[in-house]
């Protein structure tokens, strides 16, 4: 079993550190820009469907105005 962990990390650094993977690695870095703008290139643009869509609600205001006595400890006790 110890055996397999070690080959398996072997086999994993020995990919990583690559020429092939390292170049690979390198040109994806230098040309970002023009590889994300042919990928997006034939994205759709969705319409701007959110006018109006959240409502304010200012139930706040009228529900604090009545003067009830809060307390904690109250919630507590038994009945």
């Amino acid at each position: 079993m110890f055996l397999l962990i070690i080959l398996f990390i072997f086999t994993i650094y020995k990919h990583y550190s690559s020429n092939k993977n390292i170049s690979i690695k390198d040109y994806n870095r230098s040309n970002i820009d023009k590889i994300l703008k042919e990928k997006i290139k034939d994205l759709p643009i969705l319409a701007n469907d959110t006018n109006n869509v959240i409502k304010f609600n200012n139930s706040l205001d009228n529900g604090i105005t009545e003067e009830k006595k809060r307390s904690f400890w109250d919630l507590l006790k038994t009945r």
